[in-house]
């Protein structure tokens, strides 16, 4: 379209006068989308012809878009408008046209059959949404019409076109069904419809698909139309004869796809399980498919064994429940299982030589769940059949879960790698769920394979048999409680014997000695055996993620039988954080792993670990406090603060969480003198302070000091006691200066476990109140700028009001200003701001009657809180949302119950307010229903979400169906 005629693009920027929508307006606007290269241009034309669909004129230029002389891309947007006119504005039709356009609709279809498939398709659906709309009342007989008229013998299409034609409209027609905003009880009422006018379809699909003279492009299109049709839930047994004709058509390499399709759609649907005579005659035509798929397995061909699969797996699926309820067949179904038992172990490494193998994994669970489901009479029948089958499926999933050669595997692309991990991890769950039917057993069977293999000199074992072995073990102990098997002793005695010759294996090596940990916790006999390997591979980088794993587990799970090895672990640990040799985040779980340990040492011993442990770091972060701020001493800054929070994370001397029960009852040292960490922290305080001065401007090093105390807080809980007075200082201090989330988070963690206890009371407050003043002061300059402050300043708030109201009690805490922020921050677009501060107000409100400042502000600007709540639920807040903002409205019910009385009268009473969309009975109802309800939680939810629904304009809308 040509810059100087404007008015389509123009158009799309605002309100276009009705005039524009002309058809030499509307082409110009297509010619802009499609060859313009200006993308402004181009949306400005796609923004404006949007417009245009919708507008009334789109009626009087859709049916001239498709005259003949017009290019296809023209015709396409004539018909699509079309399409739009139907489906959305139906009720704009009056009723004495549906005739009319009906007729026009057929004319254009058949002109087209001979001319452009997608115009041909755009008009098939919006015939298909025609009838929907119609039926059943104005037009009952809808199908077996629309197969009348295509098969008039008048017509100028030749045979071919029209039969193309035809079954384009026939296979539209559901799938428009399927996504069409039909009301509920139409959508049932057309669905029944449908149901009768399938012996319309069948029959003529059994024709076409039989007759010898069919070509293939109709045969192809026979079978997409019965695929789209099955998935109205069409009885199976109405089915029969297509599906034994898709089962023929399997042979043919054109159909072949399409057979696929349609077999498992039409297997898939959830009626056909009632068919169960329908299913026993499937099953012989799956196995028929046996002589096929081995010969495209030798071929290589991946997609013809990749469909038969999909076959097989589909009936093995969704019916086996209903197949093994027929005892008396129960061989042809073992054959099936015996087949999809092929399928999983189709040669070839997934992802490279075969995509087949995943689809049947699930199948393995479903069989699994209804023999178990089975009265136990049935089960032991079942269970004698399937066990040995389930054993063959361990073998089977080992073997596919065995990595390629060396060579083979370093051509292999990332992508590859990736996906063949997850099939890994895929397998792994699968023989953790197989566990439950196969027991004890096994793991002694792979124990037995694992034995054999490491201890026969016949011949040399491949390194991926033995991972493949211990991958087995390690899924099923990672979840398995395998503390009282007879095979682990004999398992960690075989492990230092494995010839560790590559990653992968030692990787294994290493998570199955991780989960082990809680069985070695039990057996500290064997630790010995194991912990030299961990501390062995801890040197190597290609290891580290599995390795320093594995030592956290063992620190964690076994820390009171680690005090013989405490000094190596620690030796070995310190030279490889100072060697570098580890990526941040398993330094990180490294000093978890350390912090663990030394939990369990005496204090003298713990301090001495830990002097040793961090003064190197102490010592560079000093070196670091000295230098002028930059990018690099930045991230070493962060990296030691970050260290340091992970030690302190898990180093927990007090024992409070002991979890060691039983008879043996473990003797634990006792703790002397003051906590290790407190004395670690009182330590380097000042040169934390030191530190923070210079980096006050910087977020990530404020979280890093604020996490250090943070995590510390969290461990020692009441232990921390001693630090509190300096770090309510040093807190106010930095917030003062530069105003930061993270510091609101930490005072919350010290009101929490510190704000009752009488001789903590004083700093705590005057930190509370220097944090409010200096939140308000700040916001009050730009309130929107900062709304991560305003959530934690919010959490701060309700905490406080949960913890010790008596900090509400201040004459220096300004009460109103507070409630006033806390009204402002609920109409911010974060959603996790607004949660937060909808809680505060579901704390504050229950404290009116106690807290005289509370009531007091209550009283003075309640009002104000309720119209921002209204406001929410009239469309300014997101509707998942409505469960916060009806917490409100319950809490001042409750609470403020006469004074909600006159405010929510008041409130609602100006028109349009809060929703134009409200009638003055809608609000009238809406707030006698609130004010009844003071006990039911749960109602006044379910209120709030219809009224927001009103308000909205989606009420009895498809929106709703999820909400």
């Amino acid at each position: 379209m040509e810059r100087r005629e404007e008015q389509p693009g123009a158009a799309g920027a605002g309100a276009a006068p009705a005039l524009d929508f002309t058809v030499e307006n509307v082409e110009k606007a297509l010619h802009q989308l499609y060859y313009d290269p200006n993308i402004e241009n181009k949306n400005l034309a796609q923004k404006w012809l949007m417009q245009a669909q919708v507008s009334p004129q789109a009626w009087h230029f859709s049916w001239q878009l498709l005259q003949p002389d017009k290019v296809p891309e023209i015709q396409y947007f004539g018909a699509s408008a079309l399409h739009i006119k139907i489906s959305r504005y139906w009720s704009d039709i009056p009723t004495d046209q549906y005739e009319s356009l009906k007729a026009q609709l057929f004319t254009q279809i058949t002109r087209f059959a001979s001319g452009s498939k997608i115009v041909l398709t755009r008009l098939c659906v919006a015939l298909a949404s025609l009838a929907l709309s119609m039926m059943p009342d104005a037009w009952p007989c809808a199908v077996a019409d629309m197969v009348r008229l295509f098969q008039a013998e008048d017509s100028p299409v030749d045979g071919q076109g029209r039969c193309l034609a035809l079954l384009e409209l026939l296979t539209v027609l559901p799938e428009e069904f399927q996504t069409s905003r039909l009301p509920q009880y139409r959508k049932g009422l057309v669905r029944a419809s449908l149901a009768v006018e399938c012996g319309a379809v069948f029959p003529l699909l059994e024709q076409l698909l039989q007759q010898p003279s069919s070509p293939s492009c109709v045969r192809q299109k026979v079978l997409k139309c019965f695929s789209s049709w099955v998935q109205l839930e069409v009885p199976l047994q109405d089915c029969e004869a297509l599906i034994q004709a898709a089962f023929a058509a399997l042979q043919d390499s054109e159909l072949f796809d399409s057979s696929v399709e349609a077999i498992v759609n039409a297997i898939s649907q959830p009626d056909a399980q009632r068919y169960v005579n329908t299913l026993l005659k499937l099953i012989p035509l799956v196995l028929g498919l046996q002589e096929q798929l081995r010969q495209a397995v030798q071929n290589g061909d991946m997609e013809t064994s990749h469909g038969i699969c999909r076959i097989a797996v589909a009936l093995g699926e969704n019916h086996s429940r209903a197949l093994l309820d027929q005892v008396e067949h129960w061989q042809s179904f073992l054959a099936l299982v015996n087949m999809i038992m092929f399928c999983t172990g189709i040669p070839g490494h997934y992802p490279v030589n075969e995509t087949t193998s995943s689809l049947t994994l699930t199948f393995w669970y479903t069989l699994q769940d209804d023999i178990l489901s089975f009265e136990a009479e049935k089960q032991a029948v079942y269970q004698q059949v399937y066990r040995p089958v389930y054993f063959q499926l361990v073998d089977v999933l080992l073997h596919k879960a065995q990595f390629p050669s060396d060579e083979e595997y370093g051509f292999w692309s990332s992508d590859e790698k990736e996906q063949f991990r997850i099939y890994r991890v895929d397998i792994s769950d699968t023989l953790m769920y197989v566990y439950e039917m196969l027991g004890a057993e096994l793991l002694s069977n792979l124990y037995d394979k694992l034995g054999r293999l490491l201890t026969s000199s016949e011949e040399p074992y491949s390194w991926q048999h033995t991972e493949a072995l211990l991958y087995g073990f390690q899924s099923i102990a990672e979840t398995i409680d395998v503390n009282y098997s007879d095979v682990v002793p004999g398992l960690i005695g075989l492990i230092p014997r494995i010839s560790i010759s590559n990653v992968q294996l030692a990787d294994t090596v290493m998570f199955t000695i991780g989960a082990l940990s809680e069985w070695l916790a039990d057996h500290p006999v064997m630790i010995n055996s194991v912990l030299p390997l961990v501390l062995h591979a801890l040197g190597n980088p290609e290891l580290s993620v599995s390795s320093v794993s594995t030592l956290k587990k063992i620190c964690r799970e076994c820390k009171y039988d680690l005090p013989p090895y405490a000094a190596n672990i620690v030796a070995v640990s310190q030279d490889v954080l100072m060697k570098q040799i580890h990526k941040t985040s398993q330094c990180m779980w490294l000093m978890q792993a350390l912090g663990f340990l030394l939990s369990a040492l005496q204090v003298e011993e713990i301090l001495k670990n830990l002097h040793s442990l961090i003064s190197p770091y102490i010592q560079q972060l000093e070196k670091l406090a000295e230098e002028i701020p930059n990018p690099s001493n930045k991230l070493a800054i962060v990296h030691i603060l970050g260290l340091l929070s992970n030690l302190f994370t898990t180093l927990d001397v007090s024992h409070h969480e002991d979890d060691h029960e039983g008879p043996e009852v473990r003797k634990l040292p006792v703790p002397q003198g003051p906590n290790p960490v407190v004395v670690v922290l009182q330590q380097v305080f000042q040169l934390i302070q030191k530190v923070l001065s210079k980096w006050l401007n910087d977020a990530q090093v404020v979280e890093a000091v604020c996490a250090i105390f943070e995590k510390s807080v969290k461990t020692l809980l009441d232990d921390f006691a001693p630090m509190v007075p300096q770090l309510c200082e040093m807190l106010g201090r930095m917030y003062s200066t530069i105003p930061q989330a993270s510091a609101l988070d930490l005072t919350r963690q010290l009101v929490h476990i510190f704000a009752h206890e009488p001789a903590h009371f004083p700093p705590i407050e005057a930190l509370f109140l220097l944090v409010t003043s200096v939140t308000l002061t700040s916001l009050q300059q730009g309130p929107r700028d900062h709304p991560d402050i305003v959530d934690s300043f919010m959490q701060l708030l309700a905490q406080a009001l949960k913890r010790k109201p008596d900090l509400f009690l201040c004459e220096r805490l300004d009460v109103k200003a507070v409630f006033q922020c806390a009204v402002l921050a609920l109409k911010f677009p974060e959603a996790p701001t607004v949660k937060a501060s909808c809680g505060f107000f579901t704390e504050l409100l229950p404290r009116c009657g106690e807290v005289e400042s509370v009531g007091k502000v209550v009283q003075e600007d309640g009002r104000m809180l309720l119209v921002a709540v209204l406001e929410a639920i009239g469309g300014q807040a997101s509707r998942s949302l409505m469960d916060c903002f009806a917490d409100i409205l319950f809490a001042l019910n409750k609470h403020c119950f006469s004074l909600l009385s006159l405010w929510i009268k008041e409130a609602l009473q100006p028109p349009g307010f809060p929703s134009a969309r409200l009638s003055p009975e809608q609000k009238d109802t809406f707030s006698q229903q609130i004010l009844r309800e003071r006990v039911n939680k749960r109602r006044v939810k379910e209120m709030v979400k219809e009224f927001t629904l009103l308000c909205r304009g989606l009420h009895g809308t498809d929106y709703t169906a999820d909400y």
